[in-house]
């Protein structure tokens, strides 16, 4: 996906009123999401996205361990700036459900399978059978 077609979507899911806050969000998303996929899964999803956003994922911030779908949303709220909990939510719906879009189905179902339950919902895709 190039880059000005993933901003724009960004920015018109999470409502943002410039490209800039849509940028901000998808950095700080993908950089917390990048830390939690890896090999071959986290390579694929980088090859979809726009090359700045890969780079990102491909370099994360550092995890200790997993987060828990509601840690991620306390971590994306910790970095954005004047972000609150439901403000990150927000964010993080944008971004994801983007991401998920340009990942496709197949690559959805094993990028959902390496995270911890409850991601489905932040990347917009709620799977049957599956608690947040």
């Amino acid at each position: 996906m190039r880059w000005e077609a993933f901003l724009e979507r960004v920015q018109e899911r999470g409502e943002y009123t410039t490209a800039q806050e849509a940028e901000r969000a998808a950095r700080v998303v993908l950089a917390l999401l990048g830390a939690h996929l890896v090999g071959q899964v986290r390579a694929e999803l980088a090859a979809r996205l726009p090359e700045t956003l890969a780079l990102v994922l491909l370099n994360p911030l550092q995890a200790a361990e997993p987060l828990t779908a509601e840690r991620f949303v306390h971590a994306t709220a910790a970095w954005i700036e004047g972000a609150t909990e439901t403000t990150a939510v927000w964010d993080i719906g944008a971004v994801l459900s983007t991401t998920a879009d340009a990942a496709g189905d197949d690559l959805m179902e094993r990028i959902l399978f390496q995270l911890p339950p409850g991601y489905d919902v932040l990347f917009g895709r709620p799977q049957p059978g599956r608690r947040p």
